[in-house]
């Protein structure tokens, strides 16, 4: 009983030994003493309560120490809480300070809650990046279309790059003064003479105001001669102008033609009116009989006339074909 009840003890307090190893993480406290950092294991068990992994804090503030960088606990565990990148700011921290960038840890902790990656906006200040243009189409006053493609080098600017606006809007404004400095030439032939007007030109206007870089230098990488716009407009209006005359032509003719049978109504009209007024002369007596049968006669030889006529026409075309 006395063996039973021994190993019963052991059990419980190898089990408790066991969930202290496993929630006081104390590798870590030990580490954190070799490296000459004092962090109290009370306050590695305090982040455990608070749902903070102590690794992520104690490694990176390691790091920061040995850096000669004078961060603290609560600094870190209160950037880590909001949802930030510790281990990422502490290396731009890092970087910053051995590349001799001025860079507070709130400045790097905002940039880093806004969604940039702050490390390699350290490093992109360092070494500046090199962005290319889509070919920009842009016509000169002659109308030919030239293609224009840019080569930009950018640095980070760390002030600005929290509420600064990205690539895309850096390169739809160089797009904007390439195509702004093309349309301003009398003739393509100028820009492609002197190409580097146009980086003289965009670069002279601010392009990167409000955004989060600085521009170092814009390169124009190639200019390729694309269509005769002007020809084609010319083209285009020629054809619409032809369309609008046959639309008026047509208009007219139809016109034309409606007027032609309102014409032969008001005859037709007219003619039913002949009867009737014979009959009313006939009837007052201003009409003779023999007047009237003068009149039978000569409408008679009229249309044996016409009969005539329209035979010997049919008669001639049947003979020519």
């Amino acid at each position: 009983m006395e063996k039973i009840l021994l190993i019963v003890v052991l059990g419980i307090i190898g089990l408790l030994v066991i969930l202290f190893f496993m929630f006081v993480p104390v590798g870590l406290w030990v580490s954190s003493l070799a490296a000459n950092v004092r962090i109290s294991i009370f306050n590695m068990i305090g982040m455990r309560l608070r749902r903070v992994k102590p690794a992520k804090i104690v490694m990176p503030l390691i790091k920061a120490r040995k850096a000669g960088l004078d961060l603290g606990v609560n600094q870190l565990e209160a950037h880590y809480l909001a949802g930030g990148n510790v281990d990422n700011v502490v290396n731009a921290l890092i970087a910053s300070e051995r590349a001799g960038i001025e860079l507070q840890f709130e400045k790097a902790a905002a940039i880093d809650l806004a969604g940039r990656n702050v490390l390699e906006a350290v490093r992109m200040s360092v070494n500046p990046k090199v962005i290319e243009t889509t070919n920009v189409s842009a016509v000169a006053k002659d109308g030919i279309e030239l293609l224009v493609k840019a080569r930009v080098t950018v640095r980070a600017d760390l002030e600005r790059l929290v509420g600064g606006a990205g690539e895309a809007t850096v390169l739809a404004r160089i797009g904007e003064g390439i195509v702004t400095t093309v349309g301003s030439a009398m003739s393509h032939k100028e820009v492609l003479e002197n190409p580097d007007d146009i980086s003289k030109r965009v670069l002279s206007k601010g392009l990167d105001s409000g955004t989060a870089f600085e521009i170092l230098s814009i390169d124009i990488a190639d200019i390729d001669v694309g269509r005769n716009i002007g020809a084609q407009l010319q083209s285009l209006q020629a054809e619409a102008d032809k369309n609008i005359a046959q639309a008026k032509a047509e208009e007219r003719r139809a016109m034309a033609v409606a007027k032609e049978q309102e014409m032969r109504a008001y005859v037709v009209e007219a003619e039913a009116e002949v009867p009737k007024a014979m009959a009313y002369a006939l009837r007052e007596g201003k009409l003779g009989v023999m007047d009237y049968y003068e009149l039978q006669n000569l409408r008679a030889d009229t249309e044996m006339r016409q009969t005539i006529g329209d035979a010997g026409t049919g008669k001639a075309d049947t003979t020519k074909s």
